[in-house]
């Protein structure tokens, strides 16, 4: 057996009342595509962080090549050949590919000389782009490739990759992995952090188990299943959403008609003559890659941007200028795509976070005056019913890891029993366990008579709990299709702009018009 690259003793972490890692060890050896899974919480994010030089482990040693070594930066991190390729992109929209890459390069180069290795590297690793291109005119995918070519500009031995394919197509996830598995043959190794257990089935050869910060084993992920890794994960056994089949829906819900909202943002999509409708007990999904106008769209919907005031009609009542508050009270819950800073307050505590979306239909205050016993019990019942980590009700929602944050919200939203659930991205960053216990919790909610619209960019959760979906590219909305009438490869073509062969493009303003008739 060859020497590991990179071996991990004993590593040990501590924060103020958290243990994140306690004495994991981990060994990864040249071209080995090495997947580290764990639940949210079990210190996955802090061991790769020390990896990288962003922390520095309490106890414990990091060997390199059979060397102990201090990678106390990632300047460190990156000369010894480490190279990572972060979840959410650090690029700067408004500079070229070339502009970019050079903000993020060590050492003395001209950009003539960076463009042409730019060129060489994204045709030898068929990660095709123009260097000279605008970081706001690339697709997601297309970003995403400009960050692995500023790794593999530093000739990587080992690549970090954490939670890679969460924005991409299908078809961009086969292109991904192609490139992965050459760089695999090359002899770079390669860290692969994800929650979609099939994916590490296919790309990986093998994988570490964390859970509460502890080493649990390393295994073979082809000689088991995603479901017994699962279960590794969180330690005990899941069950899968269950649900119902019915196309007996009831009573129109929310009506979304000839829909249109100028983009705030200097490199949005403008919403375009966008219509749908959603009745009692059905689950309409829209898919479609970051940036397509789901912002915009979530804006208008939630009350956060006014709308003509008929576009948008909730049980009836035309609601496209009415504030959130006001669409609360007719039965609308909003879980926003950013956790952080929209979702919830960071340095706030979690029992104040609960009251702020919850105060009216929770009944948590009267005259003005908080009811602060009510206030806590509501808090303390979302983080036991979603099993929530955390060192209690008063700390503040920063506090908490992604995930754990993420079935707060979610939990704090179905728990107020609305008619409408708008829901972006419900089990973003969330584990297998969590993901399955969020979709029961939305099959639950639809089957006691709410309507739910659900973005996500995650084919098999739209699968999973949806009736129908639909795509939106560029500010505009396609054809609503039932989720037995569709494939995934065919909602993979309609989120890149191209229709699918014998499939028709939607005319909303017709639609706009159908409703009306009926």
């Amino acid at each position: 057996m060859s020497q590991a690259r990179l071996q991990l003793e004993q590593i040990t972490k501590a924060f103020p009342g958290c243990l994140a890692n306690d004495q994991v060890h981990l060994a990864i050896l040249p071209g080995e595509i090495h997947a580290l899974l764990g639940e949210n919480g079990a210190g996955k994010s802090t061991l790769v962080k020390m990896i990288y030089g962003l922390l520095k482990p309490d106890q414990g040693q990091i060997l390199w090549e059979g060397e102990a070594v201090d990678i106390s930066s990632p300047k460190v991190a990156r000369s010894l050949g480490i190279g990572m390729v972060f979840q959410h992109f650090s690029l700067f929209e408004a500079l070229t590919v070339l502009e970019n890459i050079a903000v993020g390069m060590d050492g003395d180069f001209d950009l003539k000389t960076l463009e042409k290795r730019i060129n060489e590297v994204s045709q030898n690793y068929g990660l095709f782009i123009d260097p000279k291109m605008t970081i706001h005119d690339l697709s997601v995918g297309e970003r995403q490739r400009v960050e692995i070519i500023r790794c593999l500009l530093q000739a990587p031995k080992l690549l970090i990759m954490d939670e890679p394919t969460s924005v991409l197509t299908p078809q961009e996830v086969d292109k991904l992995f192609v490139t992965l598995k050459r760089l695999s043959d090359e002899g770079v190794s390669i860290l692969y952090i994800s929650h979609k257990l099939d994916e590490i089935k296919a790309l990986c050869h093998k994988a570490t188990i964390l859970r509460g910060g502890r080493y649990i084993q390393e295994l073979d992920p082809t000689a088991e299943t995603a479901q017994s890794m699962a279960q590794l994960m969180v330690g005990e056994k899941i069950t899968p959403p269950k649900r119902t089949a019915s196309t007996a829906f009831g009573k129109e819900v929310i009506r979304v008609k000839n829909l249109s909202l100028k983009s705030s943002q200097p490199f949005g999509n403008d919403i375009k003559n966008v219509s749908f409708m959603i009745r009692e007990g059905e689950i309409l999904g829209v898919a479609g890659i970051a940036g397509n106008g789901q912002t915009e769209l979530l804006s208008a919907l939630s009350g956060e941007a006014d709308t003509a005031v008929d576009s948008i009609v909730i049980h009836g009542r035309p609601s496209g200028n009415l504030p959130t508050n006001q669409r609360r009270m007719f039965g609308m819950a909003y879980v926003p795509e950013e956790r952080l800073g929209h979702a919830s307050v960071p340095n706030n505590a979690l029992h104040e976070n609960a009251f702020l979306s919850g105060y009216q239909t929770q009944n948590l205050q009267k005259l003005g005056f908080i009811n602060f016993k009510k206030r806590n019990e509501y808090a303390q019942m979302i983080c036991d019913k979603y099993k929530v980590k955390h060192s209690g009700i008063g700390a503040a929602a920063k506090s908490l890891s992604g995930g754990n944050l993420q079935k707060f919200i979610v939990g704090r939203e179905i728990e107020q029993g609305p008619s409408l659930l708008i829901a972006a991205q419900p089990t973003w960053g969330v584990d297998a366990g969590a993901a399955a216990a969020i979709h029961q919790s939305i099959l639950n909610l639809a089957e006691k008579n709410s309507a739910v619209l659900l973005l996500s960019q995650d084919l098999d959760e739209l699968f999973a709990v949806c009736d129908s979906i639909c795509v939106i590219y560029e500010g505009t909305l396609s054809a609503a299709y039932p989720v037995n009438q569709i494939s995934r490869e065919q909602i993979g073509l309609l989120m890149g702009g191209v229709t699918p062969p014998g499939m028709s493009v939607m005319d909303n303003a017709k639609l706009g018009e159908d409703y009306d008739a009926a």
